[in-house]
């Protein structure tokens, strides 16, 4: 099984620089990688994950995506989702 984690921000955006704290600290308690994409830099993004908000988190298993968490996720909110999917 393979697991995916995207965080989409952009920059100026004061909530996407918190929730990228709390995913580096996720990161680094449980061993996972969490991809940050800047979704206005990045050709296509917006239309492609039909993001409405930053911060996005969104998980992909085996390609599909399984769950979205938009704005800004808490550490122990994120930690509980993830648990469903890296610890199967």
């Amino acid at each position: 099984m393979t697991v995916e984690i995207l965080c989409f921000h952009q920059d100026g955006c004061p909530g996407c620089d918190e929730q990228r704290s709390i995913n580096h600290e996720i990161e680094e308690k449980q061993g996972v990688t969490i991809t940050d994409i800047d979704a206005v830099k990045t050709e296509g993004a917006i239309q492609k994950y039909a993001l409405r908000v930053t911060p996005t988190i969104l998980v992909f298993v085996n390609g599909t995506e399984k769950e979205r968490m938009e704005g800004i996720t808490p550490g122990p909110v994120l930690e509980e989702m993830l648990k469903k999917y890296i610890w199967l």
